[in-house]
């Protein structure tokens, strides 16, 4: 969380349950057959309840990333829903750290919960945003979760985002992480799916498996298959791109919303939402046009 004082959204402007429900349709017409519901944390946005609802009706498979925080509450709408994988985004296991990245001191209810997930049967991924110099040095700690723990453990190396106070040389990358642990780790490469931003390993006689995804260091674009929708209806082709096409603005004058999204998918840039020249080394974070990550939300 920032440190800056924080200014919600009047509802009016988000997409309602009805709207998300309709546009929805329309990606999945479209040949969408996975919608994950992210943030920020979906879980505090109000009428979540009937969105998840809505959409698991929807031929599609249904997941949200959340900070884990208040997932005990809804076991039951999950299990309903046929939701049976969950992110968790986790940046540390330490709790005096965990109190300065989140500015709440819920990590000991984040691992519980963790573990809830476990024991009713959801499939958990937690996500690790890794910083050079505030995280890099809990790799094995992350790793150590998965010989007993069937959960997936995932490196995302840090990402520029407007007032996230990205430094490139706070990047710690893929082979750097993965050198950190390779004499003290026994572990095999595991096979990637299709258009997967995992890079996948297993630690040899651990029940879990732990993951790279190599934003900067070696960019996937021309396999990301990626759509985002921002909670307040627009569409970006890639998460880093300054480009939005208003979808819900289009819906609400009762116009056909598919010209928009196919008009959004032609203006993907290559690489990175054009917004880099060359490599992330040569990039400065006043360069990057974009909203801050916990205002995208979608």
């Amino acid at each position: 969380m920032p440190d800056e004082d924080m200014f919600t959204m009047p509802n009016k402007h988000l997409m309602q349950p009805e709207e998300i429900e309709t546009i929805a349709k329309e990606f999945v017409a479209l040949g969408v057959r996975k919608i994950r519901l992210t943030g920020g944390e979906p879980l505090v946005r109000k009428g979540v309840e009937d969105i998840i609802a809505r959409l698991s009706e929807l031929p599609i498979e249904l997941t949200l990333t959340t900070n884990g925080v208040f997932v005990d509450k809804h076991i039951p709408l999950f299990k309903k829903a046929g939701i049976r994988s969950l992110n968790v985004s986790l940046d540390t296991l330490q709790k005096d750290k965990f109190f300065q990245l989140t500015k709440r001191d819920q990590l000991e209810k984040v691992m519980d919960n963790i573990h809830l997930l476990i024991r009713e049967g959801f499939s958990v991924k937690i996500n690790v945003v890794a910083m050079k110099g505030v995280n890099d040095m809990e790799v094995k700690d992350f790793i150590e979760l998965t010989r007993t723990l069937s959960l997936h453990v995932r490196f995302i190396e840090f990402m520029p985002f407007t007032g996230n106070q990205w430094e490139k040389d706070q990047v710690i990358t893929a082979k750097e992480l993965l050198a950190t642990v390779e004499n003290e780790l026994d572990y095999v490469k595991l096979v990637d799916e299709k258009h997967a931003t995992a890079k996948k390993f297993k630690a040899i006689g651990h029940a879990g498996t732990f993951a790279f995804i190599t934003t900067m260091s070696e960019p996937f674009c021309g396999d990301c298959n990626r759509m985002r929708l921002t909670a307040d209806g627009k569409m970006k082709n890639c998460l880093f791109g300054k480009d939005e096409l208003d979808i819900l603005a289009t819906l609400r004058r009762k116009e056909n919303i598919v010209p928009v999204i196919r008009k959004s998918l032609l203006m993907k840039h290559a690489v990175m939402g054009g917004q880099f020249e060359g490599t992330y080394q040569n990039t400065a974070a006043g360069d990057i046009e974009n909203r801050s990550m916990i205002r995208i939300g979608g």
